[in-house]
C-alpha cells in the first residue's frame, strides 16, 4: 500500500488522518448520555409550559396591557430611574475607589467606611431612610443663608435615584478599584515619565485599560439595578412595578399583570446583554486574534456543521 492510500482521512472527522479504515463504514456514536439528560431536562421544562397555557389566566388581559399607556409610562420611568441611579453609582464608584487606593489614611478610611456602611445595610431599607429623610431633617440647606423644606426635595424620585445610586456606588467602588489594580504598575510609572500629573495618568491612561475588566462586572451591575428599581414602588415612584400593582388594584388580574411587567423587565435585560456584548467585544480587540461570536452566529455555524457533517457521512454511505 503506498504513502499516500495508507492514511485515509476519516469522513465528517476533520483532518487527522485514521490508519486502516478506507472502505468501511462510518457508524456514530451513540451518546445516549445526551438523551437521557435532554429528556430530564425537556420533560420538566414542557410540563411546566403547559401548566402556564391551561392554566386559569386571561391572556386577553395580558395582551390588553401589555402596550398599556401606563405601563408603557412606567417603563420609560423604570429606564430613567436606572440610567439616573447607575451615572450616580458610577460617579461615586470611581471618586472612591481613588480614595481607597490613596496613600492619605484619612480619605482612605473615608471611603472604606462608605462601601462598609452602604453594602452592609438592604437597598430597601436604604430606600426607606431616604424617602423618610424629612423626620430627622426638617430642612436643608445653609443657616443663614437658604434653606428648603426636605419633602419637597426628597421626592419618590430623588429618594430612588439616591438610595439605588448611593448603594451601587459602594458596589461599583470595589468594581473599579479591582479594574484600577489590574492594570500594570509600568504604565503608571510611563505615565510618569511623561509628565503626566496623577488626574491625567489616571484619565488617559489608567482608567482606559481598567475598562477592559470594569466593563463586564459593570453591565451585570447595570442589568441588576434595572430589576431592583422595582423595590422603588415601595416608595410610591411610579415605575413599572408600580403602574402594574395600580391596574391590579382594581381589575384583581395580579398574575395577568406581574406577567405583563415580567415581559417588559425581559426585553430591557435582553437589550442590555446584547449591548454589554458588543461593548465587550470591542474593548477586547486588542487581546484577541480573531474576534468573538455572538451566541447567534455560532448556532448557525453549529447547524451548518451538523448539516455538512450528515451530508458527507450519507455520500460515504
Amino acid at each position: 500500500m503506498s504513502g499516500s492510500e495508507s492514511l485515509q482521512p476519516l469522513p465528517g472527522a476533520g483532518d487527522t488522518p485514521q490508519r486502516g479504515l478506507a472502505g468501511l463504514e462510518l457508524i456514530p456514536r451513540r451518546h445516549y448520555g445526551r438523551w437521557v439528560a435532554a429528556v430530564a431536562v425537556l420533560v420538566p421544562l414542557g410540563g411546566l409550559i403547559w401548566a402556564w397555557a391551561n392554566a386559569q389566566l386571561d391572556w386577553s388581559v395580558v395582551a390588553d396591557y401589555f402596550t398599556a399607556s401606563t405601563i408603557i409610562v412606567g417603563f420609560l420611568h423604570t429606564l430613567l430611574l436606572t440610567a439616573v441611579a447607575m451615572v450616580l453609582g458610577m460617579l461615586l464608584g470611581v471618586i472612591f475607589a481613588v480614595m481607597r487606593l490613596s496613600s492619605n489614611p484619612v480619605t482612605s478610611s473615608v471611603a472604606w467606611l462608605y462601601v462598609w456602611a452602604f453594602r452592609g445595610v438592604p437597598t430597601l431599607v436604604q430606600l426607606l431612610l431616604w424617602f423618610n429623610l424629612a423626620i430627622v431633617f426638617p430642612t436643608l440647606g445653609v443657616p443663614g443663608v437658604f434653606h428648603v423644606q426636605t419633602i419637597a426635595v426628597i421626592t419618590p424620585f430623588m429618594a430612588a435615584t439616591l438610595g439605588l445610586g448611593v448603594n451601587e456606588g459602594a458596589y461599583l467602588t470595589e468594581l473599579v478599584r479591582g479594574g484600577i489594580i489590574s492594570v500594570d504598575e509600568g504604565q503608571h510609572e510611563a505615565a510618569t515619565a511623561l509628565g503626566l500629573s496623577q488626574a491625567q495618568s489616571l484619565r488617559d491612561v489608567i482608567l482606559p485599560q481598567a475598562m477592559r475588566v470594569i466593563v463586564p462586572g459593570l453591565g451585570n451591575e447595570t442589568i441588576g439595578m434595572l430589576k431592583m428599581s422595582s423595590l422603588a414602588s415601595v416608595i410610591a415612584y411610579s415605575e413599572l412595578l408600580n403602574e402594574a400593582q395600580k391596574v391590579y388594584f382594581v381589575n384583581a388580574r395580579v398574575i395577568e399583570l406581574l406577567l405583563v411587567a415580567a415581559g417588559w423587565y425581559l426585553i430591557a435585560t435582553s437589550a442590555l446583554s446584547i449591548g454589554q456584548y458588543y461593548i465587550e467585544r470591542r474593548l477586547g480587540r486588542g487581546l484577541q486574534r480573531v474576534r468573538p461570536r455572538s451566541a447567534v452566529e455560532r448556532l448557525i455555524i453549529h447547524v451548518l456543521e451538523r448539516i455538512s457533517a450528515r451530508r458527507r457521512g450519507s455520500g460515504t454511505a
